[in-house]
Parts: C-alpha cells; sequence; structure tokens
C-alpha cells in the first residue's frame, strides 16, 4: 500500500515526465504501439541520442520499459493502465482548456 509521502512522489514524477513536450510526444507514441528507438526517432523528427535521453528520464520514472528483441530494443508503457491514464489526462487538459474560467489567465501565466 503506497503512503501519502509516497503517493505525492509518484505523481512528482510523473508530472517530471510531462514536463517537457517532447517526452509528452514520446509518451503518447508509445501509447498508440510499442517501437524501436529508430522508429521514435524518426516519428519524432529528432536524433537518436537525444532520444535516448528521453527514454532513459522515462524507464528511471518507470513509465517505459525495454523489451529486448534479438538485439534490438523496443519500448513501450509500463503498464497499460499509463495509456488510459494519458487518454483521461489528455482529454481532462483540453476540456480545463477550452472551458477557461480565471480571466487572469493569460496576463498572471497562471491556469
Amino acid at each position: 500500500m503506497l503512503t501519502l509521502a509516497s503517493e505525492v512522489e509518484v505523481l512528482a514524477r510523473f508530472g517530471r515526465a510531462l514536463a517537457d513536450p517532447i517526452r509528452c510526444r514520446l509518451l503518447l507514441a508509445l501509447r498508440e504501439a510499442p517501437a524501436h528507438p529508430s522508429d521514435l526517432a524518426e516519428r519524432l523528427g529528432i536524433s537518436r541520442t537525444r532520444l535516448s535521453n528521453h527514454l532513459a528520464c522515462l524507464r528511471d520514472c518507470g513509465l517505459v520499459i525495454g523489451v529486448p528483441v534479438g538485439r534490438r530494443t523496443r519500448y513501450e508503457l509500463a503498464d497499460p493502465r499509463l495509456a488510459h491514464a494519458l487518454d483521461n489526462l489528455r482529454t481532462a487538459v483540453v476540456a480545463v482548456e477550452t472551458d477557461r474560467t480565471c480571466t487572469e489567465a493569460d496576463e498572471e501565466g497562471c491556469c
């Protein structure tokens, strides 16, 4: 059973992973299907070195895993529930973004 402190730490790690647009795109790509690094780098339009750094971050956060396939490694979400969580989070954020009730959000940069 997770304690409150460990739940907060897990959410903070998830937030750090989502804080970078490339990692967000990477998670969304892996949400659709597992893939090899070369395919992911091409799909995202980034270098393999840059992709490797982002995959390492996501592995350290426990969000993706590498599965050996022969001499190559295929990456996938660490748990199928992450795909559902990403879908729910994405639709919730889009809903909030389209219904901005905070009138000072643009001036204050708070929301």
